[in-house]
């Protein structure tokens, strides 16, 4: 091997190797990300266990209907987007596409279906703040409509990925955008199901 072809070889493996530092940094900085919303969260929900020693607290509270249709598809989408990934890295194109769009559409739904809990918790007579309101929905209000927040964020990631999958970016092999998306997308779904379960089984 020549000196020119052992310089192009050195400057070959130190692109790939600055290709992975860069890659390992972004995959660090979005899990420090997620650890630190999940304190955020965990702050929130034991500050609603503390609050139940107020004696304003409702205790026959009902979880509206349309949260338990939410909980299934955010975990419908949890699946899709999975096999959406896998499918991206294993150069099946069109696979891939199809379940990146049921996964936005499932985020879209599962959206709609939490402004329709918000609805019959209305229906009932509770509101976010004012005379109507209580502590107890006021809590419920402010963590779904945070939630709400990191879910539009997921699916904005989504949308990036969808265009940049059109755009065939990830078929030379770099499917660090799509890894991201995913573990994101995973998170904010994780996290729906341990809200879902703590407001169930603390009331």
């Amino acid at each position: 091997m020549s000196n020119l072809e052992e310089e192009k070889m050195e400057e070959i493996l130190e692109n790939q190797n600055d290709i992975k530092k860069v890659h390992r940094a972004k995959k660090m900085m979005l899990w420090f990300g997620i650890v630190s919303l999940g304190m955020s969260f965990a702050g929130l929900t034991s500050a609603y266990v503390i609050s139940k020693e107020r004696p304003d607290w409702l205790t026959d509270f009902v979880i509206p209907q349309s949260f338990y249709f939410s909980l299934i598809v955010i975990i419908l989408s949890s699946i899709t987007i999975h096999f959406a990934k896998t499918s991206i890295v294993a150069k099946e194109s069109k696979r891939g596409m199809i379940l990146l769009i049921i996964t936005f559409l499932l985020g879209i739904s599962f959206t709609y279906l939490q402004f329709r809990g918000f609805s019959e918790i209305i229906s009932n007579g509770y509101y976010f703040t004012g005379s109507e309101s209580s502590i107890t929905t006021s809590f419920i209000y402010l963590v779904v409509i945070l939630h709400l927040t990191h879910i539009i964020f997921a699916l904005i990631s989504v949308l990036v990925v969808i265009y940049n999958h059109y755009k065939q970016k990830y078929a030379n092999g770099n499917t660090l955008g799509v890894e991201l998306a995913t573990t994101f997308w995973h998170f904010v779904d994780f996290l729906w199901i341990y809200l879902f379960l703590f407001f169930y089984f603390v009331r």
